[in-house]
């Protein structure tokens, strides 16, 4: 079977998803299950996961028995902040090291400020954090998050919620080329022909939020998701036929024509 391989542990599933903007819990477990994702990504910082006892707990809808939780640090724009998060998530969790890294530069873009993320990356791993790093589509920034020891790769297609696709393949294409972990896209898909493209790029999984829970039917959408991840993956391993300009071949034998 094609798994996902996250340091050590092997999904089923390609497709990571978040938990943040939808209705309620309810609408985010529904979503959940109809992604078919085994890991699961939440805000320390926004969600409550036991931090506060008087309130709901999404636990409760997305229990650490069926899905791996993966905390992030969304929010956060300095190395500190982020360090002191997971710090906090790894505590709730009961010594929980699978996280998600993310420092972003700016309120408005939500661009990430790689050199506050790489600054906290080389910290956490040190801590025995298992860091999958939300980062630019830098290569060589790729290659340095790489060997500061995290255990994924995770550039934006494009900005955080924009839904705008794939910008920039190229660039995704040489990091995907160059690592040795995992390389995931993350950020910027709007729909499910982007998530398609990205599998057929070479990515090894895409994690997304915005594409399934701002889609008029979030369900039906996280579903298509589901497929549209699966085909580019089947795609990609498939290998596509070249691209031939201005060079037309039939598609059916010309020998043995009847006359």
């Amino acid at each position: 079977m094609d798994q996902l391989n996250i340091a050590g542990k092997a999904y089923s599933s390609r497709l990571l998803v978040g938990t943040g903007k939808y209705r309620d819990f309810e609408q985010t477990k529904a979503a959940v299950e109809a992604s078919g994702a085994e890991i699961v990504t939440v805000a320390i910082r926004r969600v409550n996961i036991g931090q506060n006892p008087d309130e709901p707990n999404l636990l409760d809808a997305i229990p650490t028995s069926k899905y791996t939780l993966l905390p992030n640090t969304a929010g956060c724009y300095t190395a500190n902040d982020a360090i002191r998060t997971l710090m906090l998530a790894r505590e709730l969790l009961d010594g929980h090291d699978l996280v998600k890294l993310e420092v972003l530069g700016d309120p408005h873009t939500l661009y990430p400020n790689v050199i506050e993320t790489l600054e906290a990356a080389k910290y956490l791993v040190k801590e025995g954090f298992k860091v999958m790093d939300y980062t630019s589509d830098d290569p060589i920034m790729a290659r340095q998050l790489e060997d500061a020891g995290c255990v994924a790769i995770m550039p934006l297609a494009s900005l955080i919620g924009s839904g705008m696709g794939i910008l920039n393949p190229w660039n995704l294409s040489i990091i995907i080329g160059n690592a040795k972990v995992p390389v995931l896209v993350d950020a910027g898909v709007g729909t499910a022909s982007d998530a398609a493209i990205a599998m057929e790029l070479g990515c090894d999984g895409i994690l997304m939020n915005t594409a399934i829970a701002a889609a008029k039917d979030p369900l039906l959408m996280a579903s298509a998701m589901k497929k549209a991840v699966e085909a580019g993956r089947e795609a990609y391993l498939a290998g596509r036929m070249p691209k031939k300009l201005y060079s037309a071949s039939p598609s059916s034998p010309t020998s043995g024509l009847i006359s």
